[in-house]
């Protein structure tokens, strides 16, 4: 009698258990089929530049001129690619050091109040819309610029200086994890042996968790490489390579928000289009597989 209560209480456990790991496997599946249907599609629109159209792909990376809808086309590449780095870079230096800041000040100096109403306010910043970055940099940051330093104001240090805000919670968030996770041990040690707060904070603190630092830095550039709408309200938008920070410039994502509704499908103009995607899509794989390598150095 005891062995049949238990099978009966046994079989809806068992049913449960395999409607989850089919449910599991489904989304898993859903998952990897979207991802690799995203990449196919842009992957072959993308490519079709080079083997459709014979466009040269050191042509296309290395060219300074965009034009191509001209007789002849020219499809170069390079300002947009200059545009995307430099505006992230410089929004990462930014950031970096006021994210770090903001995570030592909630985690090591005052992790009550700091916790309590600076971390819910920095968060806060990740759910702001983009168009209300662009926004207020096209109101504030960009007349500030164009009263003090020479130019419009509208140019890569405009798109990097709201960029920087955009990424702040990112690197924030990531920074204070690892400041939380970091074992109690050693900050004791440290004192133990006579080191002040912040004798301990830049020479175990900081060194200790420098991997995660450095994770949260890069996925506050990759954030900041593919945002496309608030930089396209302050950068300018113009195709070429800017000799100082407060000249216009573009990035890849402007240039394929502002070109691709304008274009025919199967043009050369479309495809080339498609193939700044597919160089964006690949630098986003390169930033998940420098995240990757980074995590696996701190686990080891």
């Amino acid at each position: 009698m005891a062995r049949t209560s238990e099978r009966q209480h046994a079989k809806p456990h068992l049913a449960e258990e395999w409607v989850g790991k089919i449910y599991t496997l489904l989304c898993i599946l859903f998952l990897v089929t979207t991802i690799c249907s995203i990449v196919y599609f842009v992957a072959s629109k993308g490519l079709s530049t080079f083997f459709v159209n014979g466009v040269n792909v050191i042509d296309l990376v290395t060219g300074l001129k965009w034009a191509p809808e001209g007789e002849p086309p020219l499809l170069g590449a390079l300002p947009f690619i200059f545009g995307s780095f430099s505006t992230s870079i410089l929004a990462a230096i930014i950031a970096a050091p006021l994210s770090f800041c903001a995570a030592v000040f909630m985690i090591e100096i005052a992790p009550r109040s700091g916790r309590k109403y600076l971390q819910p306010v920095i968060e806060l910043l990740a759910g702001i819309p983009s168009v209300v970055y662009g926004f207020v940099g096209l109101s504030v940051i960009v007349p500030f610029f164009r009263n003090v330093f020479p130019g419009q104001g509208i140019g890569v240090a405009a798109g990097a200086l709201v960029l920087s805000i955009m990424i702040l919670p990112t690197i924030t968030t990531i920074a204070t994890d690892a400041l939380s996770a970091l074992p109690k041990g050693l900050k004791e040690g440290s004192f133990a042996l006579g080191a002040t707060r912040w004798q301990t904070i830049y020479r175990i603190v900081l060194p200790t968790t420098l991997p995660a630092l450095m994770t949260g830095i890069v996925l506050g550039i990759a954030r900041a490489f593919g945002e496309a709408l608030a930089v396209q309200m302050v950068i300018g938008n113009a195709p070429h390579i800017p000799r100082s920070l407060f000249e216009s410039a573009s990035t890849l994502t402007s240039a394929i928000t502002l070109s691709m509704g304008n274009t025919a499908m199967g043009s050369l103009a479309n495809n080339a289009l498609w193939s700044l995607a597919l160089i964006l899509m690949l630098m986003t794989f390169i930033f998940v597989f420098i995240v990757r390598w980074l995590e696996g150095r701190k686990a080891s």
